[in-house]
């Protein structure tokens, strides 16, 4: 008999707490350094708006782009409650300054919204983190992350045209690359969306388009930390998808600081990729998040440890590591973190007619028909297979020494992502 409210309540109030871990010690790596200085300026006395202001990449954006003195910050966020605590938040930080802090709760689909918000504040610069980010819940809902990701970065960028606005930076995925779930596919669609407007407009009176791709962030709403340190807090199991899932990590600070300077950098249609150090293992980190808890894990070494990792196989769309690039190429800026991909995107038919298809295929509520249209233009999507059986939940030793760099991964591409 499943129990009752009362008693969960009852479970949850009466569980142990422990001080919360700090990301920056789980990395396995040196922070980087966080300061922007000159590239402050691509914002200094700007009005710039962030989408997605609410969420955890959005609202870091915010923190960070008001330290860089715009005149106005627009907070452009669909979750009213989510915009209301990063509203109140950056008010209390600019109480004596002028800037200028404006919320608008809406959608990027939303394209007299848009087309409003742009005008009447006269957005300079747009920083797009708002997307459907979570691969279990976009999978089983294809046409809403598909609408929302790619039609509303359609619908953002074509505003922003016609606005004048300066500069647009698009957050991207690792997920992008060569894809096996929707919500890749749609980080992917966005990327082409971008790509072809950077590649067909007149620089000298367009904005300067730029992309930039990174994976798993650790502490931000999609990322395992929160999830373990639940789990931990709850007596367990930690769950973790497979024994070999490694990924690399950074803490939102580092992401969004790699993000303002990639923007500054940009002269127009790069895809910037973030160096991310070097890859860390999920198992690895659950033990860890165990441990700094005052813990020990249970396992066939210590079958009387306090708390159990259980592994539950990858889900559908999952992939064991993640990569950053289609090629593999890549090349240096002046910032030793910062790179570009050397890739090709498609032509201007081609998008086209991809966004053709996905309208077609949204309007007649056409899952399969999306899906098909995805998989045409999307590198690696087709490929995707069902996920592997899962692994029998048994207590199972860690497989290899501790620590948390993995071993190479060959050809020393970047990969990164979510568990």
């Amino acid at each position: 008999m499943p129990p009752t409210l009362s008693a969960l309540n009852t479970q949850v109030s009466s569980a142990p707490t422990w001080p919360p871990v700090d990301a920056k010690h789980l990395l396995g790596r040196d922070e980087i350094d966080t300061s922007l200085g000159d590239e402050a300026k691509a914002y200094e006395d700007r009005v710039v708006l962030v989408s997605g202001a609410g969420g955890s990449i959005g609202s870091e954006l915010v923190r960070q782009v008001f330290a860089c003195k715009p005149r106005k910050i627009v907070l452009f966020e669909l979750n009213e409650m989510a915009l209301y605590e990063i509203h109140r938040t950056i008010l209390a930080a600019v109480a004596d300054t002028n800037i200028e802090v404006v919320p608008v709760l809406g959608s990027v689909c939303d394209g007299p919204k848009v087309r409003r918000t742009l005008r009447r504040h006269k957005v300079q610069v747009i920083l797009h983190a708002a997307a459907y980010k979570h691969v279990a819940l976009v999978e089983q809902n294809p046409l809403a992350g598909l609408s929302n990701n790619v039609m509303g970065t359609h619908t953002l960028i074509t505003e922003a045209v016609a606005a004048g606005v300066e500069r647009f930076v698009l957050i991207s995925s690792d997920k992008a690359v060569r894809p096996t779930n929707v919500m890749g596919a749609s980080k992917r669609l966005c990327e082409l969306v971008v790509q072809d407007f950077a590649k067909r407009l007149d620089t000298s009176c367009s904005p300067i388009f730029a992309i930039v791709r990174f994976g798993n962030v650790l502490g931000s709403s999609g990322s395992v930390l929160p999830l373990f340190q639940e789990q931990v807090r709850m007596g367990g199991p930690v769950t973790v998808t497979h024994p070999d899932v490694s990924r690399y990590l950074m803490t939102v600070q580092e992401a969004v600081h790699l993000v303002l300077h990639a923007g500054s950098l940009a002269k127009g249609g790069e895809v910037f990729v973030l160096d991310m150090g070097p890859p860390v293992q999920i198992n690895a980190l659950a033990r860890h998040v165990i441990h700094c808890a005052g813990l020990s894990v249970r396992d066939e070494d210590n079958p009387t440890g306090d708390i159990e990792i259980q592994f539950t196989g990858l889900r559908c769309g999952e992939k064991m590591s993640e990569e950053l690039t289609h090629t593999g190429q890549r090349a240096g800026t002046r910032h030793p973190k910062i790179f570009t991909a050397i890739e090709k995107g498609l032509s201007e038919f081609e998008v086209a007619a991809a966004l053709r298809a996905l309208r077609q295929a949204l309007a007649d509520e056409d899952e399969e028909g999306a899906a098909t249209n995805a998989c045409r233009w999307v590198e690696g999507l087709a490929d995707r297979t069902s996920p592997p059986k899962p692994i029998s939940p048994v207590l199972r030793k860690h497989d290899s020494k501790p620590g948390f760099a993995s071993k190479s991964f060959g050809n020393n591409q970047l990969e990164v992502g979510h568990q």
